[in-house]
């Protein structure tokens, strides 16, 4: 290509359909565009200051690091100018006339779903189209651009968004980047200098680089995290915070860390309030950014932060790191180490004073990232203890004081609970209990902690295995969320108490059926189980007569070999299909129902007696969500409907 050669190219049809909704769609806050360039502008300063410090040659060396912005009120004109890293022609071609991230797509498809209503600007920023922003607020745009690599030449791209760009070559001779614009007569506002004044405050006071409008220096704040903490404002955080997260929310809580002595960093962490859309898709998560000396190194250090963690981001920034070594080895380094040890101490600790001192926030933090908080047991040995001791449950107790408190039951006690601070044991969320909250009023004579698994709260609460601990008034933990089950059993004993699952048919606990109690037992006992193990075959481990029913005539328990059915489900979405546990089946020898199959058993109605002794089996394989055919279930219901009313 010669200097005189301009070549016109079409954007992909992707970036097509992105320029179109953002041209033609109405936004309420297109002063976004701002924050946009002036964030790819430090980006692009970062780029070359590494590469400054780590000893590559680049063009214009002695230029200093800073962000120029020209406006003309008159004319409605706009410029920002960096000397960072610049383009290359591949760079002009490919970031500027393709999808920039995989983001794109679904953020053009978010556009489309909004196209009735008005859109928020902020959203492009969380996507990673910054640039395209200024589509919003211009008829055209230009970038004369020079990379950092001595050898490459200056270009110029040329665009009204509409669908094709053109380019050519530049006169420009030092490195860096310029784009320049006419604002539309609809956001001629901008154009004022007072006015883009105002928003580089509002957006992007705390750049770590110069920002100068028509020659005056307009930010002052710097590298927020290089301060000391007693001079940084609430407002800084909050806005500083935003930057770095694209959310459009305060933070939850933050920590700002100035380490010397053994290791030196400085850090600034933040905890959202709001897991992002994508939060559980782990591989799209983005959390510490990792600085040397305020040079920036990394966007995601996955090093420093252990993935239970991930839902803090932030700032962390080492003069020690070996930045003359490959950022590869860099990340693997001892010092790394040290850090990440430090970092998770710290972050650990603040969790516990919400705990202990905020309850609002622990049940915030708790509601929005306990999923993937408590999979560190699986992971953080060396805080295992740290983290059991953070654990909340819904229980049997908390379900029904949170429903007494709701219906304003007692409401009066809570109050005062409240105020004298009591609810701090359970995270002052009064519808969870830790494990120490457990332990301390369980009652002397109890030496396990039990729990009970299951797909929803609802489920757990109606589940027949319960009636026995209501009935004694001993305390079940009802662990609905799915990681509970993969987690729970791992702890294995909490202050020398063993947890274990009242799904164990082998349950450690005092037979129930009062001696004046009207039942089935001795021979009549045996013959009745018979049948049932007849009808249920080979299907269960056994068949056995009750000590945990109270109105429930049947129920499944797991035998000494078998997986927690919750579990057990939760492999097989997984398609870690492990085949079906072998369940032991207990018959209530004191209802009711068990009492006249008894009967009629006796009497040798043995066709009834299997009819429904089938149907008892397979309604509590329906209970636990195991029952393979409905319509044989419901065909027989019928049948045995039939039979009773045939009688009545």
């Amino acid at each position: 290509m010669t200097k005189t050669t301009r070549q016109q190219f079409e954007f992909k049809a992707e970036m097509k359909q992105l320029l179109h909704l953002i041209v033609n769609s109405l936004y309420t806050n297109p002063e976004v565009f701002l924050r946009e360039l002036i964030s790819n502008s430090s980006d692009a300063l970062n780029k070359v200051r590494f590469k400054q410090v780590t000893g590559e040659k680049v063009q214009s060396p002695k230029l200093p690091a800073q962000i120029k912005i020209e406006v003309d009120e008159e004319k409605q004109n706009f410029a920002i100018e960096d000397t960072g890293i610049g383009m290359t022609f591949e760079d002009l071609t490919e970031r500027l006339g393709t999808v920039a991230s995989s983001g794109t797509m679904e953020f053009i498809k978010q556009l489309k779903e909004n196209k009735k209503n008005k859109l928020d600007g902020n959203m492009i920023g969380q996507f990673g189209v910054g640039f395209y922003s200024a589509f919003m607020v211009a008829e055209e745009i230009t970038v004369e651009t020079r990379h950092a690599d001595p050898d490459e030449k200056a270009w110029r791209w040329i665009s009204d968004g509409k669908g094709t760009f053109d380019i050519e070559e530049a006169e420009r001779t030092q490195r860096g980047t310029r784009i320049s614009f006419k604002f539309k007569d609809e956001h001629k506002e901008f154009a004022g200098a007072e006015r883009i004044k105002q928003l580089i405050r509002k957006y992007s006071n705390f750049v770590d680089y110069s920002i100068l409008v028509n020659g005056e220096e307009v930010n002052s704040q710097g590298a927020l995290w290089h301060k000391n903490k007693k001079d940084v404002t609430d407002e800084e955080l909050k806005e500083f915070y935003k930057f770095i997260s694209n959310d459009f929310q305060d933070p939850l809580d933050h920590i700002h860390l100035a380490m010397e002595g053994r290791i030196n960093f400085k850090a600034l962490l933040f905890v959202p309030k709001k897991a992002k859309p994508d939060f559980f898709r782990t591989e799209n998560l983005k959390s510490v950014q990792l600085f040397s000396n305020r040079v920036f190194v990394q966007e995601d250090c996955k090093d420093l932060i252990p993935e239970y963690l991930r839902f803090v981001e932030g700032v962390v920034d080492s003069e020690d790191l070996p930045l003359n070594v490959s950022r590869e080895v860099t990340q693997y380094s001892p010092v790394m180490a040290k850090i990440k040890d430090v970092l998770v101490n710290k972050i650990l600790g603040m969790i516990e004073y919400w705990a202990e001192e905020e309850p609002e926030k622990f049940r915030t933090f708790y509601e929005e990232f306990g999923p993937l908080f408590k999979s560190g047991l699986n992971s953080d040995f060396a805080n295992r203890e740290r983290l059991t001791e953070l654990l909340c449950f819904h229980s049997t107790k908390t379900v029904e004081t949170a429903g007494e408190h709701k219906n304003g039951k007692d409401q009066k006690k809570a109050d005062q609970a409240e105020e004298s601070g009591e609810e701090n044991k359970t995270g002052g969320m009064d519808d969870l209990v830790s494990l120490a909250g457990y332990v301390e009023r369980m009652p002397d004579t109890q030496k396990e902690i039990y729990y009970l698994s299951g797909d929803n709260l609802d489920e757990l609460k109606r589940d027949p295995k319960l009636e026995y601990f209501r009935k004694k008034d001993i305390e079940v933990l009802l662990l609905a969320d799915p990681v509970d089950a993969f987690v729970v059993p791992g702890i294995g004993s909490y202050k020398e108490k063993p947890l274990k699952s009242i799904e164990k048919a082998d349950l450690d606990i005092d037979d129930d059926t009062e001696e004046n109690k009207e039942k089935v037992s001795g021979d009549a006992l045996d013959k009745l189980v018979a049948v049932f193990k007849e009808v249920a075959g080979d299907r269960v481990e056994n068949v056995v007569p009750s000590r945990r029913l109270v109105d429930s005539a049947v129920t499944l328990t797991i035998g000494k070999e078998g997986m927690d059915s919750h579990v057990e489900r939760m492999m097989k979405m997984m398609d870690q299909d492990t085949g079906p546990s072998k369940r032991v089946l207990e018959i209530n020898p004191s209802h009711p129902v068990i009492q006249n199959l008894s009967s009629m058993n006796e009497k040798g109605d043995t066709e009834s007696v299997k009819l429904m002794a089938r149907q008892l089996y397979e309604g509590a394989l329906l209970m636990q969500g195991d029952l393979e055919s409905p319509g044989e279930f419901v065909k027989r219901m019928t049948q045995v409907m039939e039979r009773a009313t045939k009688h009545s």
